[in-house]
């Protein structure tokens, strides 16, 4: 069974994928096939059914049923093949030891059909394993029992942070940005199209302010930093779990495809979050148990083209299609991963503390899970000219999803006795990956600019405030004249 993925043929394996994503794992992919536990889906049916249905995943119909049947198949094959292959080894000796010139040619037709029938179960396994890949490939992570049923408005509060004030259209960042000269939307519709944006003035100045303000944060707490590539291969990103979720038929993909002049280049995108290319920098790569938990902080573009989508969402800042991103991502062994989030969750919540941002945790619903998350937190800031919250960072735990297809594997510190060789590559076990948001730059922006909007007695804005943490990362004008008030002042 240990061949299983690596036999898998490049048609069956993605033809469940979206068409323009097609072919990638196999076709341009530099990486081993990916190693699913094909014997967890077959043990465990009912429960992963169940899941499946809870997370409103969309898989092909009885696939974890397939992956059940395909995979019994398989052992079932294997086991038939192997007697084969022993018995033709017996027939092979007995030919070269026989002196019997009538007993070699009967064994030399014994394994004449052998060969033949070696053959067609070969090709018999290999059909079966192909199915069991295809269907293992749709199935998403299991869901942590703590997390909540339902749609997104079941997801739990877990906790809240600062004083919201009263909900405002004044402070709307939309407006803030017009009358300061912040945000050109219009330029931006012109050089590129609807959702893209310039940032200027005050504005360009605080998402560099944030970046490293944020980047700050996460290196105190011994992240190394890494400055990430904006265009990935697809390969990358459906190994990570980012496939199509939207509801129409053939499933749309929801990245920016770049094409290619080289048909036989791999097919490329821009990236969602710097999450994949950070997860891709572990792919098929060993790490000592010594020297896990891993711990990355990238700094990245995420280019999103849905972002349109949602109409209350469509003004200003809040749904782009490109943003700035400083993303967390760790690797860890596979019993250390919860411990990680918790680690995570609170840098995520000195940040913005540190922004003295009202805000608060939840803990999200399976439906918002995706494809890998086992669990997930986001955290929504206050945002009072919007009149409602909005999220500004998530985090998840991706347990072995993400690994188990790039090979993030680890060695167990004392794995071996003394004098005996560690184990294989192939038994060692899967790390967990986690991936959090330590800053998504223009949302952040959003929450600064509508909680800090300075208004006269008349409602007029006359300034805005930013908290005294960004003050040492602040490169503008501090003479009179500027907009910008410190907490401090």
């Amino acid at each position: 069974m240990a061949s299983l993925a690596r036999l898998c043929s490049r048609s069956i394996v993605n033809a469940h994928l979206p068409r323009n994503c097609r072919r990638h794992i196999s076709a341009s992919s530099e990486l081993p096939q990916p190693r699913i536990n094909y014997r967890d889906i077959s043990e465990n049916v009912t429960s992963k059914s169940l899941n499946a249905l809870n997370r409103k995943a969309r898989i092909p119909h009885n696939a974890i049923a397939s992956v059940a049947r395909a995979y019994n198949e398989c052992k079932r094959i294997s086991a038939e093949l192997n007697a084969k292959r022993n018995i033709r080894s017996m027939v092979g000796e007995r030919i070269r030891s026989s002196s019997d010139n009538a007993e070699k040619e009967t064994a030399r037709a014994e394994a004449t059909k052998l060969k033949t029938e070696v053959k067609e179960l070969e090709a018999q396994l290999h059909l079966a394993e192909q199915e069991c890949l295809h269907f293992a490939l749709s199935i998403p992570n299991d869901t942590h029992p703590s997390a909540p049923l339902g749609p997104e408005s079941a997801a739990v509060t877990l906790a809240e942070y600062g004083h919201s004030i009263p909900s405002n259209p004044q402070r709307d960042h939309v407006t803030i940005c017009q009358k300061f000269g912040l945000l050109d939307l219009e330029s931006g519709s012109t050089v590129t199209g609807s959702s893209w944006y310039f940032l200027k003035n005050e504005a360009a100045l605080l998402e560099l302010a944030l970046t490293n303000y944020a980047m700050s944060i996460a290196l105190k707490h011994g992240f190394t930093p890494v400055t990430a590539p904006d265009v990935v291969r697809s390969d990358i990103a459906l190994r990570c779990g980012f496939q199509p979720r939207d509801d129409s038929d053939p499933p749309v993909s929801h990245m920016y495809h770049i094409s290619s002049t080289h048909p036989s280049s791999p097919e490329l995108v821009l990236s969602g979050t710097s999450e994949i290319p950070l997860a891709g920098m572990f792919a098929n790569k060993v790490f000592s148990s010594i020297a896990l938990p891993v711990k990355v902080v990238g700094v990245g573009h995420a280019f999103r083209a849905e972002a349109g989508a949602r109409s209350v969402d469509t003004r200003g800042l809040y749904r782009v299609h490109q943003f700035t991103k400083v993303e967390l991502f760790t690797v860890t062994a596979e019993g250390e991963s919860e411990a990680m989030m918790e680690e995570m969750m609170n840098i995520q919540k000195s940040i913005l503390q540190g922004l003295g941002i009202p805000f608060r945790i939840l803990d999200m619903p399976t439906p918002e899970l995706g494809a890998s998350a086992y669990r997930k937190y986001d955290m929504e800031a206050w945002m009072p000219g919007r009149g409602g919250w909005g999220e500004v960072t998530s985090l998840s735990n991706c347990t072995d999803y993400q690994s188990r297809r790039l090979h993030i594997r680890y060695r167990p510190q004392g794995s071996s006795h003394p004098g005996e060789p560690s184990p294989t590559p192939a038994r060692l076990p899967f790390a967990h990956t986690l991936n959090g948001t330590a800053a998504a730059i223009p949302r952040l922006i959003v929450a600064l600019l509508e909680n800090g909007a300075i208004l006269d007695d008349a409602g007029e804005i006359t300034g805005i405030r930013l908290p005294t943490a960004l003050k040492p990362f602040w490169i503008g004008s501090s003479d009179g004249k500027n907009i910008i008030q410190w907490e401090d002042a």
